[in-house]
């Protein structure tokens, strides 16, 4: 059990670096090299993987946090304006649950940073 709650911490980083590769993936099929400096972004929650900082952490979480925040914001006002929902009704699920999903992701890496110790 303690192990399980030893890499249960890590779940939030590891799906911003899936979510980032993701994306890279999907630009690079259309976009080519210049896709490239989007695996940057996987170089902070690396870090916080392999050698945590408390510091790190906490900026991680109070940004990703605030544009979470934007996101849902961006997300319900974009399904009050949408006039046929059967036709986006796929991208209404996904896109709701990557929102919500980002949110807590970050709220987690918040918690983790109040509660552990480094």
């Amino acid at each position: 059990m303690k192990m399980i709650n030893k890499y249960a911490n890590l779940i939030p980083y590891l799906y911003f670096i899936a979510v980032t590769l993701y994306w890279f993936t999907d630009i690079n099929r259309s976009e080519g090299i210049t896709a490239y400096p989007i695996l940057l972004f996987v170089v902070p929650f690396l870090w916080q993987i392999l050698k945590p900082n408390k510091t790190l952490n906490l900026t991680l979480g109070i940004t990703f946090i605030c544009l979470s925040s934007y996101m849902i914001i961006a997300y319900l006002s974009d399904l009050m304006n949408i006039a046929s929902i059967t036709l986006v009704k796929g991208f209404i699920f996904y896109g709701g649950i990557f929102v919500f999903l980002n949110f807590a992701m970050s709220a987690w890496i918040i918690r983790n940073s109040l509660k552990r110790t480094f």
